[in-house]
């Protein structure tokens, strides 16, 4: 048992950095020969010995999936702390939620996806834990949590992380990186102080355009020279009010895995923007140039470009606000109404980055018609919106559910995105299957 989970962890990471070798060494070269993934000949029998079953629809798999079976062997790994997350990777460690672990309206800790990019130091207490402000400021700083909590007033705010990767999966040709599918997001409830009010009493320059966030995670390599991650967002992001020096999660200590015992929370952008085991904040005088913010690294084409183009490095843009999104998470994918029953309350999540959602809109037959849910307004700004719609299906069969959401500016969900060589930000409608047996 421990052998085989070693081995399917293993092929996580593979999946990381090759996915389409990851392919061909779980299901043979023949699998990866056919850039549309269609599965033949011995590949599909041995994915069908994998997963325990002949697998029906094969022909709309893409390649660089890690199968559900499978993926859910690997969920042996456990996280203590965690409850339900899909483990997609061990070193460093990554896992997703299922969407219908995260109906609540704040996603419980234990339940809060997480994505590591090194190795987490190895104490997380806050006695002694301090923080740096320096750079572009007159006045730089040396402080702990407790300084935090004396100096600045302490707010708590509901607020929602996301991957920038997440959705990932769904891209064909496949994109470097974890495989992300729905659940690398989650909105807590998190207290601390507004990043403004720190950068204010640190005497912000006229000269300061950006912020460089350092943590205390260690580089893969072990490389104490290297950084795992080094971040950061421009001045105006970082003195958004609701941008936070956190350090409490859903009114207890920050989970581990989520950054104890002290985090930003940068809402609305991607989740690398929001550095765990925060030790320092560099102001800047230009865009900060640290580890993972160059390259193709949480950057996208400026403009559209052809599944498995290449781009060069210049005409990438650095992501900034996340965008309209919505979750299903009620009913789970694969529901069966009961005999004589044809109505559904349908439910679920929608968030739009630095936006609003004003609308989410619910299909049954495929997008032909579409019918208008209740949408919650946010207990504050960057928290996701809860979203319901009742449906009541003209026959028995099988159905698909899409969610569509629109923000405050018009733009609304796709059915499919534009393929990215990194394969961020993928924010196509969510479907789940329902079928109507009588």
């Amino acid at each position: 048992m421990s052998e085989q989970r070693k081995q399917e962890r293993g092929i996580c990471e593979l999946y990381e950095t090759d996915p389409e070798r990851a392919d061909a060494l779980l299901f043979g070269r023949r699998w990866c020969s056919d850039r549309r993934g269609f599965l033949k000949g011995a590949g599909l029998a041995t994915m069908a010995a994998v997963v325990g079953g002949s697998i029906p629809f094969h022909r709309n798999m893409p390649g660089g999936l890690i199968p559900a079976a499978l993926a859910e062997e690997t969920g042996a790994f456990e996280i203590e702390g965690k409850d339900g997350l899909r483990v997609l990777n061990d070193r460093p460690v990554n896992a997703e939620t299922p969407p219908h672990l995260l109906d609540d309206d704040v996603t419980p800790t234990a339940r809060h996806f997480i994505r590591n990019n090194g190795l987490p130091p190895g104490d997380y207490t806050p006695d002694g834990w301090r923080m740096t402000v320096d750079g572009e400021v007159d006045n730089p700083l040396d402080l702990g949590i407790e300084d935090l909590q004396s100096r600045f007033e302490v707010v708590t705010l509901r607020l929602q992380l996301e991957c920038g990767g997440n959705g990932r999966a769904a891209f064909n040709p496949p994109a470097s990186g974890n495989q992300w599918t729905l659940g690398a997001i989650g909105n807590a409830e998190w207290t601390g102080v507004r990043l403004r009010d720190v950068l204010r009493a640190a005497g912000m320059r006229d000269t300061a355009r950006y912020t460089g966030h350092y943590g205390r995670d260690s580089h893969l390599s072990g490389d104490p020279e290297r950084d795992a991650i080094s971040r950061g967002m421009p001045i105006w992001k970082a003195m958004d009010p609701h941008t936070l020096v956190a350090f409490r999660m859903n009114g207890d200590a920050l989970h581990p895995m989520n950054g104890a015992p002290l985090r930003i929370v940068a809402p609305g952008w991607p989740g690398s923007v929001s550095q765990k085991w925060l030790s320092r904040i560099w102001v800047r005088d230009r865009v900060h140039d640290g580890q993972k913010m160059g390259g193709m690294s949480y950057r996208v084409p400026r403009y559209p470009v052809e599944p498995g183009q290449e781009v060069p490095e210049e005409d990438f843009r650095i992501i900034e606000s996340m965008p309209v999104k919505s979750l299903i998470t009620s009913p789970m994918s694969g529901h069966e109404l009961p005999r004589d029953h044809r109505r559904l309350e349908v439910r679920g999540h929608a968030w739009a980055g630095d936006r609003a959602v004003r609308a989410v809109h619910v299909s049954y037959d495929f997008g032909s018609t579409w019918h208008q849910a209740e949408l919650s307004p946010p207990p504050n700004p960057y928290s996701w919106q809860r979203w319901r719609a009742r449906l009541e299906f003209p026959q028995k069969g099988y159905y698909e559910v899409w969610a569509r959401a629109t923000d405050d500016a018009g733009e609304s969900q796709p059915f499919a995105v534009a393929w990215n060589p990194k394969g961020y930000l993928n924010n196509s409608m969510h479907r789940i299957a329902v079928r109507v047996p009588v």
